[in-house]
């Protein structure tokens, strides 16, 4: 990775600005009733997560800051100290990562991914009380991960934006979000129904193969979708 003190990472932008846009839902509002409402998924993604997506195009513009990927100015503003560009484009990957990890229709893991889990935790059941534990003990706000440090699983919780994007080796492989906005209307503070509604009914399985899968060195993760370049002023 290069310093982020060097032009590589840091420029005046002579044709402009880098815009992300805010990648759509993988799924209709109503898909993931009655675990999550429409109102939930629409004031979630259409005001939280947008505001997150429009203040780091904000921030961005106004730093001259350049980077091929989102997941680049995570790592550089991280290690800059960017706390402000860090925390917005965190938040719209974190967020992005989020959806990914919900499906409509419940699945279970399958393949290498399963004998992984089987290894670190005994079972899928173990599993989900670990992740469980994890998230309802999670103080304040943020989030639960299931990640790979190659091939080994771990969950763990990160506060406010943080994420695991930003450190070296390690593949995120599902996410939920712990903040109070992301479930308040549907389950009032009762974060503990919040999270085993979720694991049980909402998990991404086939997408988290695909990021394990990613660890392992076949193929590659889920990135954030590539950002266009504004037109100068």
């Amino acid at each position: 990775m290069a310093d982020p003190r060097t032009n590589e990472t840091r420029a005046q932008l002579d044709s402009g600005s880098l815009v992300f846009a805010l990648p759509p839902l993988p799924y209709g509002l109503k898909d993931l009733e009655p675990v999550l409402s429409a109102e939930t998924l629409e004031i979630h993604h259409g005001k939280h997560h947008a505001r997150y997506v429009e203040t780091l195009n904000r921030l961005l513009a106004e730093q001259n800051f350049t980077a091929h990927t989102l997941e680049e100015i995570i790592r550089v503003a991280q290690r800059s100290g960017a706390k402000g560009l860090f925390n917005n484009a965190a938040q719209a990957w974190n967020h992005s990562f989020f959806w990914e990890s919900m499906a409509a229709k419940p699945s279970q893991p399958s393949g290498p991914l399963a004998d992984a889990i089987s290894a670190a935790f005994g079972s899928l059941d173990g599993l989900g009380q670990r992740f469980a534990a994890e998230g309802a003990g999670h103080f304040g706000s943020g989030w639960v991960w299931l990640i790979a440090k190659h091939d080994k699983l771990e969950v763990i919780s990160t506060h406010d934006a943080a994420t695991p994007i930003a450190e070296d080796g390690v593949t995120a492989l599902l996410a939920c979000d712990v903040w109070e906005h992301a479930y308040y209307i549907d389950y009032r503070q009762d974060r503990a129904t919040w999270l085993a509604s979720w694991w049980n009914k909402l998990a991404n399985w086939r997408f988290a193969e695909r990021q394990y899968g990613a660890a392992l060195g076949r193929g590659e993760p889920w990135h954030y979708p590539t950002p266009t370049t504004a037109p100068g002023k």
